[in-house]
């Protein structure tokens, strides 16, 4: 995108809405305040002019034109005087509309740069313009603004300069009535329910689109799964002083050395100092004593009553570890965002850390729906087994997520809206069914109820087409698997670990490549995602058919494979291990 700053409008109040905040209002899981500056992202410098907000990003500079309520002339001023820098164009953008996008921008301002135009503003499907989605030139809207003997109370049309090039872009309508919100609130709903997503999508709007979890100090020995908020630093030396790094001898001198009696243990008493010439007994890890020039390993040593010589024909050595050969106070022993595994509580403890600031564990609620699914006692008549909730607790643990509970959950018209709305213990809900489109599913128009923001609205996935991931305003992602049982698996296996690293700030899991040699057996017009075994030769073989309606494709099976579309023998694929 060409280099360019933006002044966001966010002072405006609904009048014809009772005074609301108009900028705040929430449509499709998200205010039209962040829709606007979404789609300005990528401009340099972000004026936002309108009433102090202290949830905003520190990158946004935040200023209130004078006196307050005094037209869009003077806000559109005062975001001007804010902004430092000296890019050549200036976005001009209101916050009033919800389906305004980066690319509405990005047209804009490409125009804008393929012309000699003052300004680009955006004609809406009425056939209007609209003065406040526009791009200026800095230079113009410098002097239009200066033009004027006062900015109160102005109308935009004071100050748009002849030369101006007006382009229809779609989906740039503002709100100004309740009823206005509501139609968009629809429309957005319905375009989101009917977008298909492939997983690289999908992956990169869940890790940009989730909020971080709160951090807090933990012990880290209690939160495996969680990830570093902050770098943790060595609080003292490794090793904290000079040990030997061999069974042998600590030795003063060249040799040969006259051997002492005692003997250095580690953890034990250090051996007194050594004199010129001398040898003492030392196991592993004991504290040398003052004097050693070196260790001199067991099998490189002969003795001869109390005389301790060097082998002929051994190398010279010093197994000696140094206090603080590894690591010395202050180093960095991990960064923020490195995931709390055993290897890490080992290397923070080794330099006297044993707690540090973390993200997480996720925290994750199953949901099994369906009047149909019994997991205890005999079956009624209609009932079937459930075959999945039982195993999903093991499955997400190995995806570094803690299971507090499972619940079942009946087919009811409201039965979801309870648990969307009490969501203080729990960071994930994982509901397993009622993500289609049947009469008994109900689990999409319960996200809608509660204004949810929907990131993934559904996949291009066979199978797992119906997957609904989605954030609610109180901070829980929503994961909305299939009811099918290996398509709950599956989705469950490429999605979870975005989520988590997404919500707790950790990397995404580095994956697992390989060639598929039987690819062309499998591959569709979408992603696929299979079972598959280790081939002899390396990569794997995936199998052509699978069973959806249990987990028995899964005995005897090393991991799935996400085979791209029409994709011939051979072809790198994605590898998911299954935990064991």
């Amino acid at each position: 995108m060409t280099a360019a700053d933006a002044i966001v409008l966010a002072g405006g109040r609904a009048s014809r809405m009772g005074g609301v905040d108009k900028p705040a209002i929430m449509i499709g899981g998200r205010s039209m305040l962040d829709a606007a500056l979404d789609s300005v992202r990528e401009c340099g410098e972000v004026a936002v002019v309108g009433p102090h907000r202290p949830e905003l990003d520190s990158r946004f500079r935040q200023v209130r034109e004078v006196p307050p309520g005094s037209g869009p002339v003077a806000a559109v001023g005062t975001g001007l005087t804010a902004l430092d820098s000296t890019a050549a164009f200036v976005v001009v953008l209101a916050a009033d509309l919800p389906f305004v996008t980066g690319d509405t921008v990005g047209r804009l301002l490409s125009r804008a740069t393929e012309s000699t135009a003052d300004a680009v503003f955006a004609i809406d499907d009425s056939g209007r313009p609209q003065y406040l989605v526009g791009v200026w030139r800095r230079s113009a809207l410098t002097a239009a603004l200066a033009g004027l003997d006062s900015l109160v109370n102005q109308p935009m049309k004071a100050i748009v300069p002849a030369e101006t090039i007006l382009i229809e872009l779609p989906d740039i309508a503002d709100c100004d009535t309740e009823d206005e919100v509501r139609r968009a609130r629809e429309s957005l709903a319905t375009d989101r329910a009917s977008t298909r997503l492939d997983l690289t999508e999908a992956r990169e709007r869940i890790s940009t689109g989730l909020t971080l979890l709160v951090a807090y100090e933990a012990a880290l020995s209690e939160v495996p799964g969680a990830a570093l908020a902050a770098p943790i630093t060595a609080a003292g030396p490794l090793p904290r002083f000079d040990v030997s790094a061999m069974d042998g001898y600590a030795v003063r001198g060249d040799g040969p050395w006259r051997l002492r009696r005692d003997v250095g243990f580690a953890g034990g008493a250090r051996p007194e100092g050594l004199r010129h010439g001398e040898a003492v007994r030392i196991a592993t890890g004991a504290h040398v004593p003052d004097g050693t020039t070196s260790v001199l390993r067991d099998e490189f040593t002969a003795i001869t009553a109390d005389e301790l010589t060097r082998r002929h024909g051994t190398p010279i050595r010093d197994d000696v570890r140094k206090s603080g050969e590894d690591r010395k106070a202050g180093d960095l022993v991990a960064p923020a965002g490195t995931r709390v595994t055993a290897a890490l509580r080992s290397a923070a403890a080794s330099v006297e850390v044993t707690t540090g600031s973390v993200r997480g564990p996720v925290r994750a609620r199953i949901v099994m729906t369906g009047d149909e699914i019994r997991s205890a006692g005999p079956l009624q008549t209609g009932q079937t087994r459930d075959s999945i909730g039982p195993v999903l607790p093991d499955l997400l643990a190995g995806c570094g997520v803690r299971v507090i509970d499972r619940v079942h959950l009946r087919d009811t018209a409201h039965g979801f809206d309870d648990m969307l709305t009490d969501t203080s213990d729990f960071d994930l809900l994982v509901v397993v069914g009622a993500t289609g489109g049947g009469a008994a599913d109900q689990l999409r128009t319960a996200i809608a109820r509660a204004e949810a923001r929907i990131l993934v609205p559904r996949l291009a996935l066979r199978p797992g087409g119906s997957t609904v991931v989605a954030e609610l305003a109180t901070g829980p992602t929503v994961l909305g698997l299939p009811g099918n049982p290996f398509a709950a698996i599956a989705v469950l296996l490429a999605l979870t670990p975005a989520i988590v690293a997404a919500r707790t700030g950790a990397e995404l899991p580095r994956k697992i490549l390989g060639p598929l040699h039987n690819a062309a057996a499998i591959t569709a017009p979408v992603h696929r995602i299979t079972p598959a075994r280790y081939a002899p030769t390396g990569g794997w073989l995936g199998d052509p058919t699978v069973r959806t309606a249990h987990l028995a494709g899964l005995i005897d099976r090393d991991g799935l494979v996400i085979v791209p579309p029409n994709a011939p023998d051979g072809s790198t694929v994605e590898f998911l291990p299954l935990p064991s």
